[in-house]
């Protein structure tokens, strides 16, 4: 930062706001009464976008923030709110001089709770210490602990994963079938991305996979028609069976499926006869 922000007692200074989806959507906004375009985005202006205090400490606390604004901005919208597509989300707020263009990033932050009050919403930010209060001792479990397709896991992720058009929606019950598909049983407790159509770029969870389709955790768009493309994951049930029978990845396992659990302490002797 080679300016000096607040050097005089009166400057053309105004806060601002990125906020980079991970869908691959990026939104800029301003407190000035302009749009301002720089770093290579076009902060739209928002006046009714209000930043909390931003604290920042030496520690390894996390340092938090939240963002206040309106739903009435056309950028932002209570539909993608509820379809997810800010869970997760980077922020960034800083200030920029509105006549220079220079500017300065003063917090980077990642979306915890976002929730939707009076027409607003309220999103709170976690900086990038947070991660440090994450407990990394893993715990014993009968199940798989690794990622399906992970780093842990071991398996080629580009041969479970397959791109392929839908050829049927029933948007009521959030239903959806595709053309080509793997086995019914091999989609169970996999996702889906989509690729185009309105929920372009958001992965919703596959709860039951039949002969019927895959029914998805979230609600779908009555826009949704057959022909919109997705990428489709195999998913695990994470259990030894599965592991060794169906991808023979048993040496990567991480879990203790024989190892005794809470009740065996309850356990008593109890008589033959």
């Amino acid at each position: 930062m080679s300016k000096v922000f607040f050097r005089q007692e009166l400057e053309g200074v105004a806060t601002f706001w990125r906020i980079l989806r991970r869908d691959g959507c990026t939104l800029g906004f301003t407190s000035h009464d302009r749009d301002l375009r720089f770093g290579g985005v076009l902060h739209r202006a928002a006046p009714g976008m209000v930043p909390s205090a931003i604290r920042r400490s030496g520690d390894i606390a996390n340092d938090s923030a939240e963002v206040e604004g309106v739903l009435a901005h056309d950028a932002i919208h209570a539909a993608d709110l509820a379809a997810g597509r800010y869970d997760g989300a980077r922020f960034a707020v800083g200030v920029v001089d509105w006549e220079t263009l220079e500017h300065a990033v003063l917090y980077h932050g990642e979306a915890g709770s976002i929730a939707e009050e009076d027409n607003g919403f309220r999103a709170e930010l976690q900086s990038a210490k947070a991660a440090l209060q994450a407990d990394l001792v893993p715990r014993t479990s009968p199940t798989c602990r690794a990622s399906f397709c992970g780093r842990e896991c071991g398996l080629n992720t580009n041969r479970h994963t397959h791109e392929l058009q839908c050829a049927f929606v029933d948007a009521e019950i959030g239903l959806v079938r595709f053309s080509s598909a793997p086995s019914a049983e091999s989609l169970r407790d996999g996702w889906v991305r989509w690729i185009d159509g309105p929920h372009a770029g958001l992965t919703m969870q596959i709860m039951r996979s039949d002969g019927d389709g895959q029914l998805l955790d979230r609600a779908l768009s009555p826009n949704l028609v057959p022909g919109a493309r997705a990428l489709l994951r195999e998913g695990c049930d994470h259990t030894l069976a599965t592991c060794h029978s169906r991808f023979g990845n048993a040496a990567n396992f991480r879990g203790e499926p024989f190892l005794p659990g809470n009740d065996l302490l309850a356990r008593y002797p109890t008589s033959s006869q």
